[in-house]
């Protein structure tokens, strides 16, 4: 008998294609358990959040057909991020791993074969990446490559090119139970922990139905989440600016001394203004900045609760031992 896997789905507003992606994943599990490599009682965790179309509806349904699908659903909408983590903390009582996949299945649900393979190898991480992006929209790509760019380029260390389709074995997530901060990136945080990891390439196609929620600017939004998250960079950046324009300010203070000296003063209206926008821009910038750090120190600050669970509908099998 394979592993007891849990498969955590998380689902806003998904009335179009939650019908859709449970079929595919109950065959996907009777194929996993006919070739061994998870258990016959392995379960489909569905996290509504918060959604307000009938997503809550089309899960309960879907309860009723199959006792596999098992749903969380949240108080109210708390973000991709808390969704998954909420699923995945609940699970950790029954599974013996976790494999979190979006409710589009854009992601390849036969990548799950390998990531069950590496688990029983021993691995604790199974990383999806996806190899292209061909299936995106020119502003989609655009705005993933500058995600990630920009993670890089502040320090945060991420995989490229992987979002939230990952394996974590029963250990991680007891590991993960542990961390209990507010402001949430788990792309960042889950390779942060050094358990054994391992990258699997998976192919991306068109979504079934619906739209993307994953815009713009909930994209730097997550950005600035794990950067702020992982990475100091952006206060250091700030302070070797400063370094720099108390260099240049030098510079013209010697300049102007000596152009005062000679009785050559000419009015400089133009590079006064100049300074005066550059330097007003970079204040409000660095003070931007160092906000979003306060604000996180004030959201860690409050303890209050990332998720509120309102219903449960799951029978699962006898819980596991811690391990």
């Amino acid at each position: 008998m394979g592993a007891l896997l849990y498969v955590v789905v998380p689902c806003y507003n998904e009335e179009a294609c939650i019908d859709h992606c449970a079929g595919r994943l109950l065959e996907k599990l009777d194929e996993l358990a006919g070739k061994g490599l998870c258990s016959p009682k392995s379960r489909l965790l569905f996290v509504n959040d918060g959604s307000s179309d009938a997503t809550r509806e089309r899960l309960a349904a879907l309860r009723q057909q199959d006792g596999r699908v098992c749903f969380l659903s949240l108080s109210t909408n708390c973000g991709h991020q808390n969704a998954l983590l909420a699923g995945m903390l609940y699970a950790k009582d029954y599974a013996d791993c976790v494999i979190t996949i979006d409710a589009d299945l854009q992601q390849d649900v036969n990548a799950m074969d390998e990531f069950l393979r590496c688990y029983a190898e021993g691995v604790d991480i199974v990383f999806g990446v996806r190899r292209a992006r061909d299936t995106d929209g020119f502003l989609k790509r655009v705005t993933a490559q500058a995600f990630y760019g920009l993670m890089h380029a502040m320090g945060a260390n991420v995989i490229r090119n992987h979002a939230d389709y990952r394996l974590l074995s029963k250990r991680v997530l007891l590991a993960l139970d542990q961390y209990t901060e507010v402001n949430l990136f788990l792309r960042g945080l889950i390779r942060s922990f050094g358990f054994v990891s391992r990258e699997v390439p998976f192919d991306v196609s068109e979504r079934y139905a619906g739209q993307s929620k994953y815009s713009p600017a909930k994209m730097m939004r997550l950005a600035m989440d794990g950067i702020t998250s992982f990475s100091v960079k952006p206060l250091r950046i700030i302070s070797i600016t400063g370094f720099i324009c108390v260099f240049f300010c030098l510079c013209f203070i010697i300049y102007d001394l000596v152009v005062f000296l000679q009785g050559e003063t000419i009015t400089g209206w133009t590079s006064m203004m100049i300074s005066m926008w550059l330097i007003g821009g970079m204040l409000m910038i660095s003070l931007g900045c160092v906000g979003e750090y306060v604000g996180k120190i004030y959201m860690e600050a409050k303890r209050r609760p990332r998720y509120l669970i309102a219903e449960v509908q799951h029978e699962g099998p006898q819980k596991t031992k811690d391990a």
